[in-house]
């Protein structure tokens, strides 16, 4: 089980590191690619991406150091509250493509948490 939870950490923080980068770095890029951050303010992007960084750290640093173990799952509900949010304004924006990811990875990160608790 320990293996599976950290293939689930791993692939979930690859996610968020990619999605992260694209809204903090590659941020015109992001333009071109998800027509939405073309109506919603830089700064709340960027800010969207920096908390998906962090959160990437958060799933794998605490398991893997051993230092407070109990906020890699607190990461996850975090990042699944950002991942609901984030379907939802996609619903309410019509961009149902979108929601299949959004799903994928609420799923990923309920599997890590009640595996984690």
């Amino acid at each position: 089980m320990n293996v599976t939870l950290w293939i689930i950490q791993i692939i979930l923080a690859a996610g968020f590191v990619f999605s992260g980068w694209m809204k903090t770095i590659r941020i015109e890029s992001s333009k071109k690619t998800w027509a939405w951050v073309n109506d919603v303010p830089k700064s709340l992007v960027v800010l969207i991406g920096i908390a998906e960084l962090l959160g990437a750290l958060g799933l794998i640093l605490p398991w893997a150091l051993n230092i407070t173990p109990v906020i890699t799952p607190i990461t996850a509900i975090a990042l699944a509250v950002v991942t609901l949010l984030g379907m939802l304004f996609h619903i309410s924006r019509k961009e149902y493509r979108e929601i299949g990811v959004n799903l994928f990875f609420i799923a990923l990160a309920l599997i890590l948490i009640f595996g984690r608790l």
